[in-house]
């Protein structure tokens, strides 16, 4: 491939996470990547983790936290989900943490350390439910704002 293919090829597609083009390879992979649910993205940075032996939680950290060119509703419909406090059980949360938000270890016990702290802002009301309900559980208190 010649350096002028690799040029034209970078250059069209539509913006990713980070404002860049997204090279027209990674278009449709991109486009299906942005049609799933927190929940889906979730199960797929564990597959991939596993599959690979890598940790992505600075991926999951930037993933981007919901479209505001979707439209008006779309709005109305997320909400940011904060970790209040840590309660009795802060081994069980920090697992919590780590597993429902696809982190590592150490960043899962960095943001439940720094309780009151936003564990994920922009999402769905129901995937905020179920995160707040697993948390609950672990023995936390969540604020779902």
């Amino acid at each position: 491939m010649t350096e002028e293919n690799k040029t034209a090829e970078v250059s069209t597609g539509g913006g990713s996470a980070s404002g860049g083009e997204v090279p027209s390879k990674f278009k449709k992979l991109v486009e299906e990547i942005e049609s799933m649910s927190v929940l889906e993205l979730s199960e797929l940075v564990k597959v991939l983790e596993k599959k690979f032996g890598v940790s992505a939680a600075a991926v999951a950290v930037a993933a981007p936290a919901g479209g505001s060119a979707s439209g008006g509703e779309e709005g109305k419909s997320t909400v940011d989900v904060e970790l209040t406090e840590v309660g009795a059980s802060k081994i069980a949360v920090i697992k919590a943490v780590k597993e429902a938000l696809a982190l590592g270890l150490k960043e899962a016990k960095d943001l439940v350390d720094g309780a009151p702290s936003m564990l994920k802002q922009g999402m769905k009301k129901e995937d905020a439910a179920e995160l707040s309900k697993k948390l609950e559980t672990a023995g936390a208190k969540v604020t779902l704002k």
